[in-house]
């Protein structure tokens, strides 16, 4: 036998569609299909329903939102009442929007920031990021054609780059910091009027201005229960799986699982007791594992101090843990050179946090989160929302201008439902009397967040 015969790999035996399946089986099949299939499902129906907007405007009033192959933008800080997407930040004035990159490119618009951090995170089906732009990479302003796996068309003149993108539906939300001030509020008005998309047909190298702070309101789906809207539901979820499994090419290695999750699909298609049993397994999994990824301590790994930070975001691979978590949690992570997320709902004693306690959060002399962007500490109320509160505050940071430090240069943020008196509320993140978690955003952090040195501060409940 010639060497060259020996290194002939053996052809594999697929999986039998004629097998008469137990339903037993293909339940465990099925919930590995339903955990890994979340974060791609939550994608798939976001887009479904969110680019039902006839026009670019606003979601409800709350939350950016277009057809198909454009983008819509706030022209403030998001609206807290809004539950469409949980952990939002009120560092930024968001956009978003929803593509299929298979129909036609689209272009989408830089302005010039001047030394305003911002950056653009161009997602795929899988929420992996496709591209690098915005501050950190020193991107220019210009137009930016975004391309599905199969395009090979011609890019036209004037384009400043391609991003490409694995799979053909994708998204985009745009970032851009604003400080919490009037003035700033609007100095940033011109800049962001300048942020769209559209498809490279309407490409024609003239910058395009767009007042954001016009845009209609369009009626949308509505959340219950005070959680998240619902984009995943375990009921019809099996019946659309095998778009998404037609819609995005596997990774080198998941070619098995793919034909696993087929298989069971195409049993079901025949046999009731099969279908039965899937969808109760979607039940089970989405009960037993997908409602635990809540939970911080389910979501990156232990960053010092009681607190979590995240892993692999926006670069998940096939790392299904923490994506399928975040997807769960806190969806549309920035890559960790872009940001660092750090989350708990524990003091650093291990108590749970409520807002019946009192906290307190202090960054010693020079440990505040390091970084080249901006930083932050939001509480988020049990559903991973804002709390109302009188101050209309949900976070503090870099974007406040009248925090006060200590004596030493420490800077103790308090957190807690009563306030810590007059002299201190200006460093207050006022809290639901119920259970709360507390969240660490670090922007373009500098190198003791990314090489983990930097250490999140205890959380220290108050006598």
């Amino acid at each position: 036998m010639t060497q060259a015969a020996q290194a002939r790999p053996t052809p594999q035996a697929q999986p039998a569609d004629t097998v008469l399946m137990h339903p037993e089986y293909a339940k465990v099949i099925a919930k590995t299909a339903y955990v890994w299939g979340w974060p791609l499902m939550n994608m798939f129906n976001r887009r479904k329903a969110i680019t039902q907007a006839p026009e670019p405007g606003r979601l409800n009033g709350v939350l950016p939102c277009a057809p198909r192959g454009r983008l819509g933008m706030l022209n403030d800080y998001i609206d807290p009442a809004q539950t469409f997407i949980a952990c939002p930040n009120q560092d930024v004035v968001y956009g978003l929007g929803f593509f299929s990159l298979d129909v036609e490119p689209v272009v989408i618009q830089v302005p010039d920031f001047g030394d305003r951090f911002w950056v653009y995170a161009l997602y795929d089906a899988r929420t992996d990021q496709f591209a690098d732009l915005g501050k950190p990479y020193g991107s220019k302003p210009g137009f930016y054609l975004l391309v599905g796996p199969n395009w090979k068309g011609e890019t036209p003149a004037g384009i400043t780059g391609v991003f490409r993108s694995s799979t053909e539906i994708a998204n985009a939300i745009p970032r851009a910091f604003m400080d919490d001030t009037d003035e700033d509020r609007a100095a940033i008005q011109p800049v962001i009027n300048q942020i769209c998309a559209y498809p490279l047909t309407e490409f024609d190298g003239q910058m395009k201005t767009v007042d954001w702070s016009k845009a209609p309101t369009i009626p949308g789906p509505q959340s219950k229960g005070g959680g998240e809207t619902k984009w995943v539901m375990p009921e019809p979820f099996f019946d659309d799986f095998g778009a998404v499994l037609d819609g995005v090419a596997p990774l080198p290695g998941e070619e098995a699982l793919y034909a696993q999750f087929r298989l069971i699909l195409a049993v079901s298609a025949r046999d009731p007791e099969v279908k039965a049993a899937i969808v109760e397994a979607a039940k089970e999994a989405e009960a037993e594992v997908i409602a635990k990824f809540h939970q911080w301590k389910h979501n990156g790994h232990p960053a010092g101090n009681g607190w979590n930070r995240s892993t692999n975001n926006a670069r998940w691979g096939i790392d299904y843990f923490n994506r399928t978590g975040t997807s769960k949690s806190n969806m549309f992570d920035n890559k960790p050179n872009e940001t660092q997320y750090f989350y708990t709902d524990f003091d650093g004693a291990g108590g749970e946090l409520v807002g019946s306690g009192s906290y307190e959060v202090t960054f010693a002399a020079g440990q505040e989160p390091p970084v080249q962007g901006f930083w932050s500490l939001t509480l988020y109320n049990e559903h991973h929302f804002f709390h109302p509160n009188a101050l209309g505050r949900y976070s503090l940071g870099t974007k406040n201008k009248g925090l006060k430090r200590n004596a030493d240069g420490s800077l103790t943020l308090y957190v807690g439902a009563k306030s810590p008196g007059v002299d201190k509320e200006s460093n207050w993140l006022p809290a639901p009397d119920g259970a709360f978690s507390l969240y660490i955003r670090a922007y373009w952090g500098k190198a003791a967040i990314i090489d983990e040195s930097w250490k999140p501060p205890t959380i220290v409940k108050a006598n």
